[in-house]
C-alpha cells in the first residue's frame, strides 16, 4: 500500500493517467573501448505497485482532468507572465514595451438573449441572471443562422492569422515605413487564447506586444506607442475579411464583430483603480485555455463517432443544433478540408485554444521539460565513473487508460489541493 501510494503520488491527481508496459535500463559505457558494462539503473513495469507504469494523461480540459488542466492553467499564465515582465528566458526589458490586451468578438448571427449593461431587460421582456441557462441561446432557434455560426467557427483560425498579416502593414504604414522595411525596426508578438461565448461562437484575447526587430531582446524605436498600436489593431481588425464557401447559393465572408476592445496594460506596479495589469492580463488568459465548448455553451467535451449518440447526450438544445448543423455540412464534398464531422463537438472550431508567435516568450514544452529535469533531480541519479557514458535502451507499449477502483479510491484521498483562482504558485 506504501509504495502504490508513492506511485499514485507522482501522478499529481491525474485521474485518467495512461498505463504503459515494458521497460527501460541505463547501462555503463566505456567511452574509449565502448563496451557495455554494469547496469545502472533498471526500471520495469511488471514489478511496479500498479503493474503499470503509470503516466499523467496532461489533458488541459477542465472537465475531463482537473488536476492536469490545472497544470495547464499554471503554464499558461507562466508563458503569459514571462512575455509580459520577462522571465523564463526572456528578458525583463520586455515589461517597458508597449503592449494591449484585445478581444476579438464573432459577428451576430441572430437575436439571443442577453444580459443588457443599460439595465433594460432582454428582448424576452426578462431581466436574466448571471446563471441563467437561456443566456446565449437565440430568440428564436427556428431563425438563428447556425450554418453561418459553425463556419464562423471553422473559419476563425484563418481570420485571425489574416488579421495579423493586416496588423503589420497598419503599424508600418502609421511608423512610414513600407512593409518590407518594417522588420528592419520592429517586430509584433502575441500570445492569444480562445473562449467560447454562451451562442457557441469563438472569440479571441490576445496580449499584444511591440518589439524591436530581435523581439523582446531589442527595444523598440522611438515612434512604438500603445497608441499606435491600438489604433492599427482597429484598423486591422476592420480591414480583416476572409471568403468563405458558397452554400445552396449562398456566398459566406467572414469578419470580425463590431465589439473589439483593445486596453493597454499596465505595470503590476499600477494595480488601483482601472489600470489593466499584467497580473490580472496573464490570469484571465489562463482561466479560459483549460476551458472548451463544453463549459460556456453546454455542448460535448469528446467527439462523436454517430450523429445517434446525441440522443442520449445531456446538451443543450442550442448545442444539438450547432452538432447537428456541423455534422450535415460535415457531410458536403466541397466542405470536406474543414473536416466538421470530427469538430462537431466543438461546434466547428478546429484550432489551437492558446497559440503565441515565436518570440513573445517561452514555451509550453520548455515548462514542461523544465518541470521534468527539476524532479529527475530530486531522485539520486545512477552517475557513471569517470571515463564511462551512459546507454539507455527503453520499450513500452500502450496498456490502457484510468485507475482500478481500488488505486481510484486511494488517489482521492491523496489528491491535492488545487487553487483556482489568482496566481498560480510554482
Amino acid at each position: 500500500m506504501p509504495a502504490l501510494a508513492r506511485q499514485l503520488t507522482g501522478l499529481g491527481g491525474c485521474t485518467h493517467p495512461v498505463r504503459l508496459d515494458g521497460h527501460r535500463t541505463e547501462y555503463a559505457v566505456d567511452t574509449a573501448t565502448g563496451e557495455i558494462g554494469n547496469v545502472l539503473r533498471c526500471l520495469d513495469s511488471a514489478a511496479l505497485p500498479a503493474g503499470h507504469l503509470l503516466v499523467r494523461c496532461n489533458n488541459r480540459r477542465a472537465t475531463r482532468c482537473p488536476a492536469c488542466a490545472e497544470t495547464y492553467r499554471r503554464d499558461t499564465y507562466h508563458l503569459i507572465t514571462a512575455g509580459l515582465r520577462g522571465g523564463k528566458g526572456t528578458p525583463e526589458q520586455v515589461g517597458t514595451h508597449p503592449r494591449v490586451f484585445a478581444t476579438f468578438t464573432a459577428p451576430g448571427f441572430g437575436p439571443v438573449h442577453n444580459r443588457r449593461t443599460d439595465g433594460r431587460p432582454c428582448r424576452c421582456g426578462t431581466h436574466h441572471d448571471q446563471d441563467d441557462d437561456t443566456l446565449g441561446t437565440p430568440l428564436d432557434p427556428d431563425t438563428y443562422d447556425y450554418e453561418a455560426a459553425v463556419l464562423w467557427n471553422a473559419h476563425a483560425g484563418a481570420l485571425w492569422r489574416r488579421f495579423s498579416i493586416y496588423l503589420r502593414r497598419e503599424v508600418a504604414k502609421r511608423a512610414g515605413l513600407t512593409q518590407r522595411t518594417f522588420r528592419d525596426h520592429a517586430r509584433i508578438s502575441f500570445a492569444k487564447v480562445a473562449e467560447y461565448q454562451k451562442r457557441g461562437a469563438v472569440h479571441f484575447h490576445a496580449v499584444i506586444r511591440l518589439d524591436g526587430p530581435e523581439g523582446g531582446d531589442t527595444a523598440p524605436p522611438a515612434w512604438a506607442t500603445a497608441d499606435l498600436l491600438s489604433d492599427a489593431i482597429h484598423a486591422a481588425a476592420t480591414a480583416a475579411r476572409i471568403d468563405g464557401p458558397v452554400i445552396d447559393g449562398r456566398a459566406h465572408a467572414f469578419t470580425f464583430g463590431r465589439q473589439l476592445d483593445v486596453r493597454t496594460i499596465r505595470s503590476a506596479d499600477f494595480d488601483g483603480g482601472q489600470e489593466l495589469t499584467e497580473r490580472a492580463v496573464a490570469a484571465y488568459i489562463a482561466k479560459y485555455a483549460t476551458k472548451g465548448a463544453e463549459t460556456a455553451t453546454g455542448t460535448l467535451d469528446r467527439p462523436i463517432r454517430l450523429l445517434a449518440e446525441l440522443a442520449h447526450a445531456q446538451i443543450t438544445e442550442h448545442a444539438r443544433r450547432m452538432i447537428r448543423t456541423a455534422w450535415s455540412l460535415g457531410a458536403r464534398k466541397e466542405l470536406e478540408e474543414l473536416r466538421l464531422r470530427a469538430w462537431a463537438h466543438m461546434l466547428g472550431f478546429r484550432g489551437h485554444f492558446s497559440t503565441k508567435s515565436r518570440r513573445y516568450s517561452t514555451t509550453l514544452g520548455a515548462l514542461r521539460d523544465a518541470r521534468a529535469d527539476w524532479r529527475r533531480a530530486q531522485t539520486a541519479p545512477a552517475v557513471p565513473q569517470a571515463g564511462e557514458t551512459t546507454l539507455v535502451l527503453a520499450h513500452w507499449v500502450f496498456a490502457g487508460t484510468g485507475l482500478s477502483a481500488g488505486e481510484a479510491w486511494l488517489a482521492a484521498s491523496l489528491e491535492p489541493a488545487l487553487g483556482t483562482e489568482g496566481e498560480p504558485t510554482g
